[in-house]
């Protein structure tokens, strides 16, 4: 059998031997709880050998002139100086406290 295989405009035909099994497709149906058809499982391994036989096809491409990427977009947030912005205050952070001592909070005892 002869499967068409990379993106539209670029179809390679290629023999159709298959990359996966049926077991192979039941055994991921199973964990992602699937229930799938004699012809899905069929139409399934057909689809995923597709995308196999392509990534193979990339997997022979000349990257060695093409410099690795960490990431494709920007950078995260941009590094700042670690400044404390706003000091903590002791006796407005202990003005609601219901019991306190000196500049601590006062908390019942839990362990005897």
């Amino acid at each position: 059998m002869i499967n068409s295989i990379g993106p539209p405009g670029m179809r390679l035909s290629v023999m159709a031997d298959s990359k996966i099994s049926v077991e192979q497709v039941r055994h991921v149906a199973r964990l992602a709880r699937l229930e799938l058809s004699a012809a899905d499982e069929a139409a399934l391994q057909a689809n995923l050998s597709e995308i196999l036989q392509y990534i193979d096809q990339l997997n022979r491409l000349d990257t060695s002139a093409v410099a690795p990427t960490a990431q494709v977009g920007e950078a995260g947030a941009p590094m700042r100086e670690d400044v404390v912005a706003n000091r903590p205050d002791p006796e407005a952070m202990l003005a609601n406290a219901p019991a306190r001592a000196g500049h601590l909070f006062k908390v019942p005892r839990i362990i005897e």
